[in-house]
């Protein structure tokens, strides 16, 4: 590792630098020279001296600096003299630039300062264009300008060469003065200055910026800065639209700017391009009546002290996103801090400091870390790596030669004590403590914040939680803050540690020895400090940093998981684009977990940024793009305007490590904990994922109903088809292999160490269909020659989309082939004996026999394909379902066994027996006799059966009660007219079906007398399943949603209106959508408390009617 400075001015104007490799202290050799503040970069140090003047520190290196001067002798042919140097009035000057526009005669080049000094004389360059040249350097033209060459032609009346003479910077490690502008008018006296930029460049380090601030509050940009020319050459003024205190620059496109009012601004559009940036954007202070007094800023952190000595971290600052979203609360107070090249942060005044370390974790994630420590007053205190990653440390830099006496603690509350500003007071002694040269750096362990006692944490007073106006309406917090890495912290919780330790070590220097003559009594007092070009990492060996104390922590966390993701583009053209992302997460005072996703993107080379509050998604859902590893981030007004975000991940592996990270969120946010409770809503994908959502009272309320939009839902491991459920905890799922499983989890209980052995492995087989297509023509028959509108050869079965059996593959790279394309004689409306189906057009109903108006046919070719995961689920076997249903309850009831209907893959109507919440899979298949196929079947309340026949007939069961679970007869129900039913679901009171074109009807007329109901009615259309719950409850998933017609089918809705009065409902609520499958409401029995009725007065009733006897409120059919 190269050596690297560390740079510091005391209050009398000495600059002192500690070397990584040094033992001491060392100031500068020119004793006279008084600064006032330092910056430090890569290489090289800027000041500003007592006498304004700007100097210039440069590293010295084995490469001299050097710089090659160069100027053009023209000269035109004439026929008396040939080539002089007397040219045309319109010609170039007879010495210039390249260009001809400057004249530069010989004389004219002088050194730009002391610095600088000649190697040699002029002489000419003997090479054109990069090759020797036997003309003496000349390079001959038609005419100016115009293309030069070494060949002299016939018409060559112009000719050039090139002069060069070198000069070389001779003040490498040593202070030199910058000299004044000239001819442009130099900048008033400078106040500050700040060292940046060199990250934006690809080669580190060799294009540093320089950025300055004057004594009138203007800002100054020095231009020209250059490997071969250090000093620059010349001040540019950069608008401001408020007078300027104090500026940082940080190594890539970072800059901000405090303001005299206390307030900030943040240089915006900083490039490689655009070194000045483009415009100003305004930053509050984090104290609404406390001004900042000190900024500073790294790769992607930026600290700020205010007027009170508070210290303030900024979150969610980064390249894309450089005002940041929301200010955090660092104890401690101090006079500055300054940002170090691995953000590191090196600190002088008062007592306390808090760490900021930048180290990479695994290969694409990005962590900070650090802890809240407390040192000796007055020191310089330094923030490195620890040894380890949960805790690293606080280094005081230097002092006297007592030891730094342990901490006290006092009566006195905490925050009492930090709230009290101190005044700044320079003494005599030192407050360095001395350095040590004989020991070797130890590693000590360092405690994570879920190692500290809950009781320690209660002792301690939060910082103040305030609100930047970017983040009021999402509930960003201002906290005190221990940053530390989440995934370090995970498995520090999964490995079971503990530890009583409170605390975490510092670092201290040793004995300080005497250097340039000054001795104890008139040790430096530190003013200004610069660590930004003080290379210290979790690597790095420094002799003088050494564990010397156990200091009190801080519980309060903040941890930041970077990583690189693709991202489906949310305008036109829409592509895939490689975007960074971030996820923030800070832990409020009382535990609560406060959480950001930052998307980062370029367009146009203008670096923007996307951010989503995890306390605003919806859902996490994994989604079909491309065969790409992706997944789709809902929130409550993406929902609205039916456009997630869609990211995708290079593998399967990093997808779901980013799923469980944000699952994990978003539950955490919530409180939510433990597996799905009793009442959960349940619903699946068409890709197969299961997802569930946690009802609260307000979803079913008369009023103010919970919208569709903004439920959260989580996903559950598994892979099903359809699930139902009941509020007893009964919960039953079919693959798409027919495939029966029960969930085997626990519900509404806390997760518990033996979770891992409740899942199972789960097995799902599907098959994939591809569709062949043909026309007929006179000449040759049926063949693959369509016309020009018909639909692709090789489609879907929409028709829409191109589908070969060579580009076809499984739904997700999860899934594998277990089979070979085949052709499928299993096709609705039934095929010919080679598995062809005829219309006359497309797209029209296809069947399977020709006839003479048939120009058209296809067929269907199928695959099979497997996944192999695992999940809470049990397998009940052998008879594989195509539907099941179990009876809805209330959540009180009490049953001894529940009803379970369920149909077989061919038709055939079971009944489940010794099905209950002790032993949810049952016992065995009761079979229930039928004179033909079924399709959908549901039970209601009361044990009421519904089914559909294969021919869209309807039936009811008559006769079913516990004592006689599978009944005794059926009862044909007719079909609404002219209509095929294909699907139904019974509540406690009503009963809802969809038919073939996807229309609603709900039965009207169902009593406690005559529960087959009277007639149907028709309630909306596009609709393709339905779920009624044991609160007569509506939902369904729709084929698609008004006044968005590009939307994919399947979509949640909400019945809203429903009640005893209006069982049908009055509108539809639509929530998240686009690829839902299945949707289950039939364990959600959660009613709204209801008002207390006041008292009446004493008397007659005001109803002429008797009132009810309370056993007959709800009937005979509903009860329960």
């Amino acid at each position: 590792m190269p050596i690297t400075l560390l740079w510091a001015v005391d209050v009398y104007g000495r600059v002192y630098s500690l070397s990584t490799v040094g033992l001491r202290w060392e100031r500068a050799d020119d004793t006279l020279l008084e600064l006032k503040r330092v910056t430090a970069g890569k290489g090289r140090c800027w000041g500003i001296g007592c006498d304004h003047h700007v100097y210039l520190n440069m590293m010295p290196s084995e490469t001299p600096i050097r710089y090659r001067e160069e100027t053009y002798e023209n000269q035109r042919w004439n026929p008396v003299d040939g080539f002089t140097d007397t040219l045309l009035p319109t010609d170039r000057w007879p010495w210039s630039d390249v260009t001809g526009m400057t004249p530069q005669p010989l004389h004219s080049f002088q050194l730009p300062s002391r610095s600088w000094e000649w190697e040699g004389d002029w002489y000419v360059d003997q090479s054109c264009g990069g090759e020797p040249s036997q003309t003496g350097g000349w390079e001959y033209a038609v005419d100016f300008p115009a293309n030069f060459s070494p060949d002299k032609k016939w018409n060559s009346c112009v000719r050039r060469r090139r002069w060069i003479r070198y000069r070389r910077y001779t003040a490498q490690g040593t202070w030199a003065k910058i000299p004044l502008d000239n001819p442009k008018k130099p900048p008033l006296p400078l106040s500050d200055i700040s060292c940046g930029g060199w990250e934006m460049s690809d080669q580190s380090g060799r294009y540093p910026y320089l950025w300055g601030v004057s004594q009138q509050g203007q800002v100054w940009f020095r231009e020209g800065i250059h490997p071969r020319v250090p000093e620059g050459s010349s001040w540019e003024e950069v608008e401001v639209p408020k007078e300027v205190a104090q500026l940082s620059a940080g190594p890539g496109d970072l800059l901000w700017a405090l303001l005299w009012d206390g307030n900030l601004l943040v240089r915006t559009g900083l490039s490689l391009d655009s070194p000045t940036g483009s415009s100003w954007e305004e930053v509050e202070s984090p104290g609404k009546e406390i001004e900042a007094i000190h900024v500073s800023v790294g790769v992607s952190v930026v600290w700020v002290v205010t007027k009170d000595y508070k210290v303030w971290f900024r979150r969610g600052v980064n390249s894309h996103n450089p005002c940041g979203s929301g200010w955090i609360s660092i104890g401690g107070e101090m006079m500055m801090a300054d940002v170090g090249l691995n953000d590191q942060v090196f600190t002088d005044h008062f007592m306390m400091f808090a760490l900021s370390m930048f180290f990479l974790f695994n290969r694409d994630e990005c962590e900070f870390s650090g802890q809240l420590t407390e040192a000796s007053k007055g020191s310089l205190l330094s923030c490195t790596d620890s040894d380890s990653e949960l805790a690293p440390s606080v280094v005081p830099l230097g002092g006297t030669d007592s030891v730094t006496p342990p901490l006290v603690a006092d009566d006195a509350p905490l925050a009492s004590q930090q709230d009290t500003p101190k005044p700044f007071i320079p003494a005599s002694d030192s407050f360095i403590n001395s350095l040590v040269s004989d020991r070797d750096r130890t590693s000590t362990p360092q405690p994570s914040i879920t190692e500290i006692p809950q009781e320690e944490a209660e002792e301690l007073s939060p910082a103040p939680i305030l609100l930047t106006p970017e983040a009021a309406g999402n509930n960003v917090p201002w906290m005190n803050v221990d940053l530390e890495g989440a995934e370090a912290a995970r498995s520090g919780q999964a490995a079971g540690t503990s530890s009583t330790d409170k605390a975490a070590a510092t670092y201290a220097l040793g004995a300080l020895e005497t250097s340039q003559g000054f001795g104890e009594e008139d040790s430096p007092v530190w003013t200004w400090i610069s660590g930004g070009g003080c290379d210290v990492d979790a690597n790095s060996q420094i002799s003088w940093l050494s564990p010397t104390g156990i200091l009190t922590t801080s519980m309060y966390s903040v941890w930041v998981r970077k990583g690189a993701l693709r991202w489906w583009r949310d305008w036109k053209p829409q592509r895939w684009v490689d975007v960074g992302v971030a996820l923030e997460q800070s832990t409020k005072c009382d535990g609560r977990k406060d959480s950001i996703f930052f998307v980062y993107y370029t367009h146009y080379d203008e670096k923007r940024y996307l951010q989503v509050f995890i306390n605003e998604v919806t859902a996490l859902v994994p989604v079909l793009r491309d065969c790409h590893h992706a997944f789709a981030v809902y929130t409550a007004q993406r929902t609205k305007q039916r456009w997630p975000l869609v990211l995708a991940a290079q593998t399967e592996t990093d997808m779901n490590d980013w799923l469980c990270l944000l699952s994990d969120c978003c539950c955490e946010c919530r409180g939510i904990t433990g597996p799905p409770s009793r009442q959960a809503l349940w619903s699946t994908t068409s890709k197969g994922d299961i997802m569930v959502h946690e009802p609260s009272f307000s979803l079913e309320s008369p009023v103010n109903t919970m919208p569709c939009d903004v439920m959260f839902w989580r996903q559950v491991p598994g892979h099903l088809r359809c699930v139902e459920s009941n509020s007893l905890g009964l919960v039953w799922g079919i693959g798409w292999d027919g495939t029966a499983w029960v969930y085997s989890g626990r519900h509404g209980q806390e997760p518990a160490s033996g979770d891992a052995a409740q899942l199972h492995q789960q097995t799902d087989v599907r098959s994939i269909h591809v569709y062949e297509n043909q026309r007929w023509n006179p000449m040759t028959g049926y063949t693959d020659k369509g016309l020009p509108t018909d639909r692709p050869m090789w489609s879907d079965e929409s028709g829409l989309k191109e589908c070969t059996k060579g580009n076809t593959h499984p739904p997700s790279p999860q899934w594998s082939w277990v089979s070979e394309w085949a052709v499928d004689y299993n096709v609705p409306g039934g095929t010919d004996k080679e598995a062809w189906q005829y219309a006359a057009d497309f797209p029209v109903t296809f069947h399977g026999h020709k006839t003479m108006k048939d120009f058209v046919r296809r067929r269907r070719w199928t695959r099979k394909c497997k996944i192999t995961l695992r999940g809470p689920w049990l397998q009940v076997p052998p008879i594989p379902l195509s539907d099941i249903s179990l009876m809805p309850c209330l959540a009180q009831s009490k049953m001894e066994q529940v009803p379970v209907w369920a149909l077989s893959d061919k038709g055939d109507v079971l009944c489940r027996l010794g099905v209950s919440p002790q032993n949810p899979a049952g016992s065995s298949w009761l079979h229930v006799g039928t004179d033909q196929p079924f399709k959908s079947i549901s039970i209601g309340g009361a044990n009421q059966v519904w089914a559909i026949a294969k021919d869209g007939a309807v039936f009811y069961r008559g006769s079913v009660s516990p004592q006689n679970p599978a009944g005794e007869c059926w009862y044909h129900i007719p079909s609404p007219p002219r209509q095929t039913l294909r699907q139904l679901s019974v509540g406690r009171t009503s009963v809802f079906a969809v038919d073939d074109n996807s229309n609603l009807w709900y039965r009207q007329g169902l009593t406690p007398s005559y529960p087959q109901g009277s007639a149907w009615e028709l309630i909306s259309n596009t609709v393709t399943k339905v779920s009624v719950g044991p609160l007569d409850q509506v939902w369904i998933i729709a084929d698609g949603v008004p006044g968005f017609p590009a939307e994919p089918p399947g979509a949640v809705c909400h019945r809203l209106g429903v009640g005893p009065l209006q069982p049908k409902g009055q509108f539809w609520d639509y929530g998240i959508g686009g690829g839902w499958e299945h949707i289950s409401v039939r364990g959600n029995s959660a009613e709204a408390p209801r008002a207390p009725h006041p008292l009446l007065p004493a008397g007659p009733p005001r109803s002429p009617l008797p009132p009810r006897p309370l056993t007959q409120v709800n009937g005979n059919a509903v009860g329960v």
